[in-house]
């Protein structure tokens, strides 16, 4: 059975955290629901000191991840753009699309495991996860409101000043009450109950084939520079080779750091639920990782930021066999954790 090292410290803190007195209840009948550290994860990086998970806390951050009133005209919520069936994400757009239709720049990345991580978005603009819904909220593409006027609309509701008070201890609808519920729900989308997770907690369930043992040594070889950790991302923003387009190009992290060594570094993606979160890329380019795969093997680019690791020994990217991209692609598939996709926990209220 998972040993599951939850945040039980956590619960004498409670009390003190706007009147909520809710002990933590990390498992329902669907499986994993608020928080939980995995055995084969790294600490957390969010300090829940200052925003533990509770029930009510979930349940109104759920709430409110999934309410349109977030955006100008009602119509666009967080999960418009985070699907919980494509493990949070856009699916079926290049570059996501928000309100009034309007397109974006950018493929909208996955939303799980964020308690681990410590910069969001591709270029890394947010390092705190209590702001992080600010961004799409303001956004003149996404959402294209006021933070004031979200809050406004959610006090003239009949339920949410109960579920703030549930939440918190009092119906006062504040902006950082609103912010950590997000949070609390946010932080609670833990994915790790995948085929490898099985496998390396030697649960049943983990067996490799011979391809999926291959396809992890490739892995391991030529991968795991970049997508290291038991998150299958090591942080960093790097340059991957994809092809700048003179017209309108994407700066990336040096959007963020206004340092041209940043230029068209993106943060390297986890690899968790892979199959479920297509297109790949910031830009969506590629609808297959077979398409990946053919990219890291003859199709990067050179430019003055290419990652070190694409062009060594004077050979760019990373040559791959036929037989090793089969392999890497059964290695992949053991990465996706269809229990997360279908946790009703995580559905709209």
């Amino acid at each position: 059975m998972k040993k599951l090292i939850y945040l039980a410290v956590l619960g004498t803190l409670l009390m003190a955290c706007n009147g909520s007195s809710t002990v933590l209840n990390p498992v329902d009948e669907t499986g994993e629901k608020l928080f939980y550290q995995p055995e084969n994860f790294p600490q957390p990086t969010y300090d829940f000191s200052k925003n533990p998970v509770t029930d009510e806390g979930f349940e109104l951050g759920r709430k409110l991840f999934y309410d349109g009133k977030l955006s100008r005209d009602g119509t666009i919520s967080c999960a418009e753009c985070h699907s919980q069936t494509y493990a949070f994400t856009h699916h079926g757009h290049s570059i996501s699309h928000g309100i009034d239709d309007k397109i974006g720049t950018r493929n909208a990345p996955a939303v799980q495991n964020t308690a681990f991580m410590n910069l969001f978005f591709w270029d890394g603009g947010v390092f705190d996860l209590d702001f992080f819904s600010v961004a799409p909220i303001v956004n003149p593409v996404e959402m294209d409101e006021e933070l004031g006027n979200v809050l406004d609309k959610l006090r003239a509701t009949e339920d949410y000043p109960k579920m703030f008070k549930a939440a918190y201890g009092s119906e006062e609808i504040t902006t950082e009450g609103f912010l950590k519920a997000l949070s609390q729900f946010m932080n609670s989308l833990v994915s790790a109950n995948s085929k490898y997770d099985k496998f390396v907690r030697n649960e049943p369930g983990g067996e490799f084939t011979d391809a999926e043992i291959s396809g992890l040594s490739i892995f391991k070889t030529k991968c795991a520079s970049c997508h290291g950790t038991e998150l299958f991302t090591d942080g960093s923003f790097r340059n991957n080779g994809l092809q700048i387009y003179a017209r309108d190009p994407d700066l990336g992290r040096a959007i963020i750091t206004e340092n041209a060594n940043d230029n068209y570094k993106f943060k390297v993606p986890s690899l968790r639920n892979i199959s479920y979160t297509a297109p790949y890329m910031h830009d969506g380019q590629f609808l297959s990782l077979k398409q990946v795969l053919e990219h890291y093997d003859n199709g990067v680019y050179y430019s003055e930021t290419l990652d070190a690791e694409l062009k060594k020994d004077g050979v760019l990217g990373i040559p791959l066999t036929e037989d090793e991209k089969t392999d890497l692609l059964a290695f992949l598939k053991t990465l996706d954790d269809p229990t997360f996709i279908k946790n009703t926990a995580f559905a709209a209220p």
